[in-house]
């Protein structure tokens, strides 16, 4: 309780919001009362701690004053844990130390506050520490939910831990619980299956030599020299731009991610200005569902995401065709099939029994990380309110990480958010602009 009581007091003291509202939201039906052991790749994320995201709404012009309605929400909300009940546990060491989820039923943290700011004063839609402290509720023990009403508008803060799950299985619960509020008991909603075996270690483990040349079992995060800025990089890359990129990096074969990523990561190098012999890597992450054999079932409930990464020289990479950068992206994602999966979660296994676990902190300033949400449904979160105007990670991430997302008006076009030095921004951006209308006009 005295906790409870810090949380809504740090809240209310914010000059901008106010808390309203604070409670758990528990099922709506019994659930089942088990453990969830987590999975190697679980493990993995488990570090990463709670991820804070936002959903920004537009009061929609044709709506009553009660167009925001708490207590449909809430039931809604408990409806939606039933088929996701593990969201309404919480982690604990089991037995052998092993972090697990307790699935006791003790609900999400439930906030309603209301802010004098409005949708507007947020128009730029980019990461701050400011939306992290005023959208998204700081909970130690369980995930939680923060609603937000504004002038002429409702802001959604989330905070859910990777360790219990990834991105493609947080948008399906957003749009579960959403179809239940906009539909009720009509709503047409896809279950999700709770089954880990599939991603457990072989007995005994066993690691394919060829596995760890793409596979990247630990992200090197040491202290970063300079201040960290976050920014949005200039524009969103509209279709017929993306359609430019992907042409010269190659072609029909060419995939948004990879041209795009193809282009940062070139663009990353020569504004660091990298010795011409330095090693530079690019980091990435492939959704492995479809590529196990058999694949696994629909609606996974969990991490089911592999790291990779290939590396080059620094020259290399600045100087030589775009075509060769996307194409050494698209080969290594290729070389993932269903034994290296199986070698990544062994060698995880084994590395877990060692104690070796990544650090935090952020990445050198060789390397980039990409972290991809293009294709995944982040907009279909429609409460009866229509799309969210924007979707995005509340708080920056480290230096060297950069997200890429679908535009929200649904046009084809793709958003860039990255974490970069203070030292190279202005450079970068001039690279960015510049070299684009440079590829685009030669198109």
């Amino acid at each position: 309780k005295r906790k409870k009581q810090q949380l809504l007091l740090e809240m209310a003291g914010e000059e901008e919001a106010q808390v309203m509202e604070s409670c758990f939201v528990t099922p709506a039906a019994d659930t089942p009362t088990r453990a969830i052991r987590l999975s190697p790749f679980d493990l993995m994320l488990a570090n990463r701690g709670y991820t804070p995201l936002v959903h920004f709404y537009r009061r929609p012009e044709t709506a009553g004053d009660d167009f925001f309605d708490v207590t449909r929400l809430k039931t809604a909300l408990g409806k939606a844990l039933v088929p996701f009940y593990p969201l309404a546990g919480r982690l604990r060491a089991g037995a052998d130390g092993r972090l697990e989820i307790d699935c006791n039923g003790k609900g999400m943290l439930f906030l309603v506050a209301h802010s004098r700011l409005t949708v507007d004063d947020f128009s730029d839609f980019k990461p701050s520490s400011k939306q992290r402290r005023l959208f998204v509720p700081h909970a130690n023990h369980s995930d939680s939910l923060l609603w937000t009403t504004q002038c002429g508008g409702v802001v959604l803060g989330s905070a859910i831990h990777h360790a219990a799950m990834d991105g493609s299985v947080v948008f399906h619960f957003f749009r579960t619980w959403s179809a239940f509020s906009r539909d009720g008991d009509r709503a047409m909603v896809n279950l999700p299956c709770h089954d880990r075996t599939r991603l457990s270690a072989r007995d005994p483990p066993v690691v394919h030599p060829d596995g760890l040349a793409v596979f990247s079992p630990k992200i090197n995060l040491p202290p970063q020299p300079g201040p960290v800025v976050n920014e949005v990089v200039g524009f969103t890359l509209a279709k017929d731009q993306l359609s430019t990129l992907k042409h010269i990096s190659g072609g029909d074969g060419v995939s948004t991610f990879s041209a795009v990523s193809a282009h940062l990561w070139q663009c990353m190098c020569l504004a660091r200005n990298l010795p011409p012999d330095a090693t530079t890597q690019l980091m990435f992450s492939a959704n492995v569902r479809r590529i196990m054999r058999p694949p696994l079932p629909d609606g996974y409930f969990g991490n089911a995401i592999i790291n990779l990464s290939v590396g080059d020289k620094a020259h290399a990479i600045a100087s030589r065709e775009l075509s060769y950068i996307a194409r050494r992206i698209r080969d290594t994602h290729r070389r993932v099939n269903d034994e290296l999966v199986h070698s990544a979660i062994d060698y995880l296994e084994l590395a877990k029994r060692d104690d070796e676990r990544p650090a935090t902190g952020n990445l050198p300033v060789t390397d980039i990380r990409v972290v991809s949400w293009l294709g995944m449904p982040s907009y279909d979160a429609d409460f009866s309110w229509g799309r969210p105007l924007a979707m995005f990670r509340a708080e920056p991430n480290r230096g060297g990480f950069v997200h890429l997302i679908d535009s929200a008006q649904g046009d084809g076009s793709v958003r860039i958010i990255m974490s970069i030095e203070a030292a190279i921004l202005s450079e970068f951006k001039r690279l960015l602009y510049a070299k684009f209308n440079m590829l685009y006009s030669k198109f």
